[in-house]
């Protein structure tokens, strides 16, 4: 029965993107190319999956329910922020804060959709929870010639390795070749970020990373909780100086306020990530949920760093509406 596990899994993904081909060339007109960019998968998918929406009657079941109403937020954030990608997961009814199923689901969807079009030959990938959930969800599929690498140091100030580090996982998913930034995910100070990117092997790394063409990153919060404080990355005195210098939302190591304007320079600057100039640079899409996210998610799309954004539907819900309040 565990052999059996994967190919459901699998088969529910390609139902729900049918669903959503089907809605979109149904009652959005939209043609098979557009589907095709706006899902991120090849055309002759999309031609294949409005054929299987119209054989299991999808059409009928789905698309004009949860399907379709988020693809309405998908829209209007999309339109809001000026983002090229937005999608949004239909919600779990999950009792947990942060909704991993969804996220993970969502997440894996992209990560696949993304390898199978071959787009890119390397993908920089961030870490944390999410972003494990994802790589967990993701079913195995062959990278061809895609490649990956983490866009952020991955050890705790301890040099304990981060429970949540997802590029050796997602390689054994894959089989793809990986590079992981053998560092902290901070330097103490700008001096000694030098002198650790100066290392034989590390400098080659980094600099792949700052060259990825798409970045799939999650989204921190500055709170006590936060990831980044929970695994001894940030210490809550410095994380407390965030919130006064105005912090509301992180993207790897970058700190954004509540109208998405940079903050903290001094203090990302020394984080072992590409700057903000090598990610303006790229495609970045995030991924990220959960009640706690909501005014992190709001900064980082005020931002204009984002491209593309994975969420579920509740905290997309909250998203409009705080939006729409200010």
């Amino acid at each position: 029965m565990l052999t059996e596990a994967p190919r459901r899994r699998d088969d529910s993904e390609e139902a729900n993107l049918a669903a959503r081909a089907a809605w979109l060339y149904f009652s959005g007109g939209m043609t098979q190319g557009k589907i095709a960019k706006r899902l991120g998968i090849p055309n002759i998918k999309a031609h294949r999956l409005i054929a299987r929406a119209s054989r299991d009657g999808l059409i009928r079941i789905f698309v004009d329910a949860e399907i379709a109403e988020c693809l309405e937020l998908e829209d209007v954030i999309s339109q809001a922020f000026g983002l090229d990608f937005c999608h949004v997961a239909p919600d779990l009814e999950e009792e947990a804060d942060l909704p991993l199923k969804a996220l993970g689901i969502a997440g894996a969807t992209f990560l696949k959709n993304e390898i199978e079009r071959g787009e890119h030959a390397l993908i920089g990938i961030g870490h944390g929870r999410t972003l494990a959930a994802a790589v967990n969800a993701m079913p195995t599929v062959a990278a061809g010639g895609t490649r990956f690498v983490s866009v952020l140091g991955g050890f705790t100030r301890r040099f304990a390795a981060n429970p949540y580090d997802v590029i050796h996982r997602l390689a054994e998913r894959s089989g793809a070749e990986a590079f992981q930034i053998p560092l902290p995910t901070f330097a103490n100070t700008v001096e000694d970020k030098v002198v650790l990117l100066s290392q034989p092997g590390v400098g080659e790394v980094f600099d792949l990373a700052c060259s990825a063409p798409l970045v799939f990153a999650g989204i921190g919060d500055v709170s006590d909780e936060a990831f980044l404080v929970a695994n001894k990355m940030v210490g809550v005195d410095e994380m407390e100086q965030l919130r006064a210098a105005g912090a509301v939302g992180e993207l790897l190591g970058h700190y954004f306020d509540e109208n998405g304007k940079v903050t903290a320079e001094d203090f990302s600057a020394r984080a072992l990530s590409p700057d903000l100039d090598h990610l303006r640079a790229s495609t970045v899409v995030a991924l990220a949920g959960g009640a706690e996210k909501v005014r992190p998610i709001l900064a980082l799309l005020r931002s204009g760093v984002l491209d593309g954004l994975v969420l579920d539907e509740l905290t997309a819900r909250a998203i409009v509406e705080a939006n729409a309040k200010t």
